[in-house]
């Protein structure tokens, strides 16, 4: 014999006796521990996932704009400083679904839509996969080619250590 009262699409059937109360399941200790609160996904924590996966990505140098990326390598040099996982990412995230910006460098002599449907790819997998969330869009702008003979500005290796 179960106590669960099932919701009814109309509100209360007759002769049920609750007038007027719609009951949405079992609370307390014997509920489901997925039916017990609510979880909110901080913008910042899809940026540095969706960064993670896309730095994955092979043909993907770096991530960032022209300036953002000067700054950050800058910064990225400040003794204390760490690399920004989410630098070239901006997202937009509701309760149940996120849309992604990605804006990459990559590598000199990869075949660019091949690149982008990887890294698409990868990053809705790791988003989905770590928040719940469903991702509806990811959309890569392509900021630079890197070139095999200019310096990583990235690497942060000056003439002094």
């Amino acid at each position: 014999m179960s106590d669960t009262i099932s919701p009814t699409a109309g509100g209360s059937e007759p002769g049920a006796g609750s007038a007027g109360k719609t009951l949405k399941g079992r609370s307390g200790a014997g509920a489901a521990p997925e039916t017990r609160g609510r979880t909110s996904i901080s913008d910042s924590v899809v940026e540095k996932i969706a960064g993670m996966a896309a730095r994955e990505v092979p043909g993907i140098h770096s991530l960032g704009a022209g300036v953002t990326r000067t700054l950050g390598a800058v910064k990225d040099m400040v003794p204390g400083g760490r690399p920004s996982v989410s630098r070239g990412v901006k997202v937009e995230v509701g309760e149940r679904q996120a849309a992604i910006d990605l804006d990459v460098v990559v590598e000199y002599g990869v075949a660019i839509v091949d690149m982008a449907g990887t890294a698409r790819n990868h990053v809705i997998t790791a988003v989905e996969s770590m928040t719940g969330l469903e991702v509806v869009e990811v959309n890569i702008t392509v900021d630079d080619v890197h070139l095999p003979d200019e310096e990583d500005e990235e690497a942060g290796e000056g003439r002094v250590q």
